[in-house]
């Protein structure tokens, strides 16, 4: 099934990567135009749609009003339903989503690997095989104690869900905890136990990148759980001038850096992401083309980390959302995108 190498490479260097912006536009004009992928909505005020390109995510906004985020590629786009599972497909790229409802899944390990088994299956039957970046929205997720707690619990379904097919290394991915406001009549299930998942692959493979001032995920001890967490700190997309970039906060080494300092955590996460793009050989700092998404853990701290955001990476578009990173200590995570 994978072609040989001689034939990977031309179409890894032809292959344009998705353009990812965050837009104050109507969500039909954006999803009339040629070439979008994707569209999401944030918060209980994200517009209505039944494309299965757009997707309502549960997490709150923290400026109004919040943005689209829109992905587009160079081409026309298919697109459809299979049970709980949207995609879309178009110019070598595609977008797929799961929503859960745990109540009826069996809770928050269970859900996870159905979850990751309906990716897992409907991407064996793609060409867009190779899955560069996922993100996971799931509730309440520092609740419980040691291994009981839903974030650890949900690394232990999401490994079992993905089973082999991560074998040759895992991608670039997001894990935040949402608030359950749910969405008002979009089909989505309110409350704190949806279990959202949706990722971006290609036909193409992607570069993993990892941080040298950090232990892999995937490596890490076992006070941090059975399963530890799959994912690689980045991907460099096929084509190599973008970089994906993982959920990254202050953690040094395996260890959470700076408890209860928010400017710290800051400065320390904004250190990692500098050491990162180093590694992947892309150019210093973001630019106003380098969307970042923030994610809170409390509402009130939204100013303060606007501000220091403004300050230290001016002109860089940065949506912040209100979200609980996967450690209780963690007061702010950052992730987004570096084009070259």
């Amino acid at each position: 099934m994978v072609p040989g190498s001689e034939s990977i490479q031309p179409a890894a260097l032809e292959r344009r990567a998705p353009r990812i912006s965050y837009r104050h536009e109507a969500l039909a004009a954006v999803l009339a135009e040629t070439g979008t992928l994707a569209a999401l909505g944030f918060g209980a005020g994200a517009p209505l749609h039944d494309d299965p390109r757009y997707l309502p995510v549960p997490l709150e906004g923290m400026e109004a009003p919040t943005p689209l985020e829109v992905w587009q590629v160079d081409g026309e786009v298919e697109h459809g339903r299979e049970g709980a599972l949207r995609w879309s497909a178009g110019a070598g790229w595609l977008f797929a989503a799961v929503d859960l409802d745990e109540h009826a899944h069996g809770g928050p390990r269970a859900t996870a690997e159905l979850a990751y088994r309906l990716l897992r299956e409907f991407l064996a039957r793609r060409p867009e095989q190779h899955v560069q970046r996922i993100w996971n929205y799931l509730g309440a997720i520092n609740q419980g104690d040691g291994d009981a707690e839903r974030y650890k619990l949900f690394c232990e379904g999401r490994a079992a869900g993905m089973g082999e097919f991560f074998r040759e290394g895992f991608p670039a991915a997001t894990a935040i905890g949402h608030h359950g406001a749910g969405h008002h009549g979009a089909g989505h299930h309110a409350g704190g136990q949806q279990l959202q998942v949706y990722l971006l692959a290609c036909d193409q493979p992607g570069q993993r990148v990892e941080n040298p001032r950090q232990v892999s995920a995937w490596r890490y001890p076992r006070q941090y759980g059975r399963t530890p967490p799959s994912f690689a700190r980045a991907m460099a997309l096929p084509g190599q001038d973008v970089l994906a970039i993982s959920g990254t906060a202050a953690v040094v080494g395996h260890s959470s850096a700076h408890e209860d300092d928010l400017d710290a955590q800051l400065a320390e996460t904004l250190a990692n992401l500098e050491t990162l793009l180093a590694h992947a050989g892309m150019p210093a700092g973001f630019d106003t083309h380098s969307p970042l998404k923030a994610y809170v853990r409390h509402a009130a701290d939204a100013p303060h980390v606007l501000g220091f955001l403004a300050a230290r990476l001016p002109g860089v578009p940065v949506l912040l959302l209100h979200g609980d990173v996967c450690r209780r200590e963690l007061l702010v995570e950052i992730d987004g995108w570096r084009y070259a």
